[in-house]
């Protein structure tokens, strides 16, 4: 056999063998992936055709102390565009059908651009049928849009409550990135108020629902049945402390006004109502908010968007005497048979300080029923400062309540600290307290804090920190929870109060500064102010509460740029307090009535 025979044979055996070996090879791997392997290669197959579609879950309810809806949900359809898969070209032709200004969806592209091309950005909220329509007739062109089914807030039950509800938006950038596992891009979140605050009970658990769709993306049918999809958990709904009625009576009150307004109950801290004035349109924040709308409110001399209720600080005039009078009677400074006559102002040093009126002796009840400045003048003088402003911070002057929405301001108690660190050790004189003992001066207070202190007058010291939340539904068990508040005592003897207290009654049924608000039926306590402004008009304020024996509301009224408390402020916050114990609240007419039946009992004795 010669060479070449061998070398021809040798080599179509190893062609034939390599041949051989990669036909079992082959079919080998044939049967792994069409027999095998054959689900599993089928499952990414169908993951390639399908889409998720995420489902926002509706969020919690609010409603008021009586169960009243005060804000709720809507259904609405969202339209999104995916840049990864937009056409720019399809621009003008959605512009026009969202009735649009040229650049609108451009400027939104670029807001969100450095998110991820693959995720969907939400072009329009609340789009009406029509535009729903005009997608579904031309879907299989419009590549990169789509629409979603989503819900959004519905602020049609009758309150407008800006400042407290607060609002939702896109989660901005910043939030995202720390909050990655909770939200995604595009999804709503709460900013401001009980918004966000409650923001973890109100937002509830996402859904997906995965569909079959071609490779033109139109849908053909239900993935693996609904057998993956993941069902949408409604966030908690909220049960608030406000009535609805006191609200509504605030809000009607206001409507052309500037001012603030708490009213709170007593013993428990409850926030009844709760208004900053003017207020802004919820539902301007429900879709997606214009640069215009947040122009008009940011350029609006009337700050709008500020929360005068717990933000905004100004001197509390005479609504503040009370806490001369609460010092020098638990320091044993004065008794009841302590006097001051009053000429018509006081004389300190080569200053003298006008009173309103030549009140001629008073003692303490008749200084507060009297509102005499003159007998606080010299009482405060007697105290000294910085006795003064232990009890001012006492009732919670000078810090933050910790009242559960985001905004809030602490004010300013004058101290020696004080005038030393703003005026220097010699900078200041004795002069400047005699101001304080009016509510004037450096002296700074919310409207929120002037609540607070008549509650604690209403209570004879004990009250419990101001809170919106009574208590919420969990969605998951369907079971109430009630929020239990944080009580606290001040410390000051019921002695005390009840001298204060009486002399807060006969302002209103007296001889006092608000005889006009008298009721009998109501048996309200309280005090006028007005106080100083340096930028117009002096604010009228009143702080009271009722019935005066069984208190169920103790509140607060500012009124802007308006003149006397007692012309202005005192019959507002009448009508709110006849609101909450009479119009809306069957228990609190029965608490009325027994409150009436003591307090006739004591006048009579």
């Amino acid at each position: 056999m010669d060479d070449n025979y061998f070398g021809s044979y040798f080599r179509r055996r190893i062609v034939f063998i390599f041949m051989i070996g990669f036909s079992a090879v082959s079919i080998t791997q044939l049967f792994n992936m069409q027999i095998l392997e054959q689900p599993s290669y089928s499952e990414k197959s169908d993951e390639n055709s399908v889409k998720p579609i995420y489902q926002t879950a509706p969020r919690g309810v609010f409603f008021d102390r009586n169960h009243k809806v005060l804000v709720g949900n809507k259904p609405s359809f969202t339209l999104r565009i995916t840049p990864s898969t937009y056409d720019k070209k399809l621009t003008p032709y959605i512009e026009a059908i969202l009735g649009t200004s040229p650049g609108y969806i451009d400027r939104i592209l670029k807001q969100n651009e450095s998110y991820s091309k693959f995720i969907p950005r939400r072009i329009a909220k609340d789009v009406s049928f029509k535009v729903i329509a005009w997608y579904e007739e031309n879907s299989s062109k419009l590549h990169g849009v789509d629409y979603i089914m989503e819900t959004q807030r519905d602020y049609s039950f009758g309150i407008i409550g800006s400042h407290m509800f607060g609002y939702t938006k896109e989660i901005p950038m910043e939030t995202y990135l720390h909050r990655k596992n909770e939200y995604d891009i595009g999804d709503n979140i709460g900013f401001g108020g009980i918004e966000k605050t409650y923001e973890d009970y109100l937002r509830g658990d996402k859904g997906i629902k995965y569909m079959l769709v071609d490779s033109k993306q139109k849908t053909i049918g239900r993935y693996k049945n609904g057998e993956e999809d993941q069902t949408t958990v409604k966030g908690d709904d909220l049960i608030l402390t406000i009535d609805k009625d006191a609200q509504s009576v605030a809000e009607e009150a206001f409507k052309d006004k500037r001012g603030a307004v708490v009213a709170i109950e007593p013993s428990t801290g409850e926030i009844i109502a709760f208004l900053s004035a003017p207020q802004y349109d919820l539902q301007d924040f429900a879709k997606v908010t214009t640069n215009e709308v947040w122009r008009d409110l940011n350029n609006n001399p009337d700050k709008p968007m500020f929360n005068r209720a717990s933000m905004s600080t100004f001197a509390p005039g005479s609504t503040f005497k009370m806490i001369s009078a609460i010092a020098a009677l638990e320091e044993g400074i004065i008794d009841t048979n302590f006097k001051v006559t009053c000429g018509g102002g006081y004389q300190f040093g080569d200053r003298y300080f006008k009173c309103l009126h030549v009140h001629g002796t008073v003692n303490v009840q008749t200084s507060i029923e009297k509102s005499c400045n003159t007998f606080y003048y010299t009482l405060v003088n007697k105290i000294g400062l910085d006795l003064w402003s232990k009890y001012a911070k006492k009732f919670g002057f000078g810090s933050k309540s910790r009242i559960d929405i985001p905004e809030e301001a602490a004010g300013i108690v004058p101290s020696n600290d004080y005038y030393n660190k703003v005026y220097g050790k010699n900078g200041w004189t004795k002069g400047f307290v005699i101001s304080l003992g009016i509510g004037q001066g450096e002296l700074n207070v919310t409207p929120l804090q002037l609540a607070q202190y008549a509650a604690l007058f209403a209570n004879s010291g004990k009250s419990a920190r101001p809170h919106f939340l009574k208590g919420y539904t969990d969605t998951r068990t369907n079971q109430y929870v009630e929020v239990k508040p944080q009580t606290y005592d001040i410390g000051i003897s019921k002695k005390s109060f009840d001298i204060v207290r009486r002399a807060m009654y006969l302002v209103v049924n007296g001889a006092g500064t608000a005889t006009n608000i008298k009721s009998d039926e109501l048996q309200i306590s309280g005090k006028t102010g007005t106080a100083q402004n340096p930028h117009g008009k002096e604010h009228a304020l009143f702080i009271g509460f009722a019935p005066y024996n069984n208190p169920k509301i103790a509140i607060a009224v500012l009124v802007e740029n308006a003149g006397f408390g007692s012309t202005i402020a005192a019959p507002i916050a009448r009508d709110i307090i006849k609101a909450y114990l009479i119009k809306g609240n069957k228990e609190g007419n029965k608490n009325l009535a027994a409150s009436t039946n003591i307090q006739e009992e004591r006048i009579a004795h």
